[in-house]
């Protein structure tokens, strides 16, 4: 399967998937991945709808530029257009972890590590403890070979 395409640049102030969507693709592909199974876009306008006021024909654009984007596919089934996920939840946001780490470790190696492991400390203690964890365990792999 093909990388997604994704923007290249990071909305820091987003939260969530709209830090690497715009806000409505962001809403829709959340949606798509509530479904459970592939869906016409009339059914996963409703789901947005719930919680965002947007019309249908909004939506299925939307839907459409997530398709170019690689996120979605798009099949015809019993006469109607069905959208369902390229990727499930953790691998798309495992994906997008790792390119955030590349273009993050880019700027500034020392700082970002640095900044990690505070801003850790300061807000989730537990992860540190994880993150020693994975980095403990990832130098002795590094070890044994």
């Amino acid at each position: 399967m093909s990388e997604p395409r994704l923007q290249r640049t990071l909305r820091i102030d987003a939260r969530g998937l709209a830090k690497v969507l715009g806000d409505l693709e962001a809403r829709v592909m959340a949606a798509v991945w509530e479904m459970k199974c592939d869906a016409p876009a009339r059914s996963i306008h409703e789901r947005v709808a719930r919680r965002h006021p947007v019309q249908l024909l909004t939506v299925v654009t939307v839907l459409n530029k997530l398709v170019a984007k690689g996120l979605i596919r798009r099949a015809r089934r019993e006469g109607l257009l069905h959208f369902g996920p390229r990727y499930s939840r953790p691998e798309f946001d495992a994906y997008v972890s790792r390119r955030l780490v590349e273009g993050v470790l880019g700027f500034s190696r020392d700082l970002v590590t640095a900044s990690l492991v505070d801003v850790l400390a300061e807000t989730d203690p537990d992860a540190l403890e994880e993150l020693s964890r994975l980095v403990n365990s990832r130098l002795a792999e590094e070890g044994k070979e």
